[in-house]
């Protein structure tokens, strides 16, 4: 007698897949060191006009204080050099790493 192949649904296997690397993903994170308290790309930085809001004008701050170059603000914040420049002089006139920080979050 032959033996008969039987046909796996893959659906269930890969759903299940999924979720472990899901949950793998999520422990990682847990146990990772925590990345930067602020983040640059973080949407709530900009308006919807593309203008800085306090949150982003902190963030550039706080990249200044990092001793970030005005280029690499400018590629993190993805605003121009013209307003990076802008922001380091603002920055600089608030006292640089002197300055009171602005609380995120």
């Amino acid at each position: 007698m032959a033996a008969s192949k039987q046909h796996i649904d893959p659906k269930p296997i890969l759903e299940l897949i999924a979720r472990m690397e899901a949950d793998l993903e999520r422990l990682k994170g847990m146990l990772q060191p925590p990345a930067q308290e602020f983040d640059p790309a973080d949407p709530r930085n900009k308006t919807s006009e593309g203008k800085l809001t306090p949150e982003g004008v902190e963030c550039c701050y706080r990249m200044f204080d990092e001793g970030k170059s005005r280029y690499s603000v400018a590629r993190a914040m993805k605003i121009s050099f013209a307003a990076a420049t802008h922001r380091l002089n603002s920055w600089r006139k608030a006292g640089g790493k002197k300055r009171q920080r602005f609380l995120l979050g």
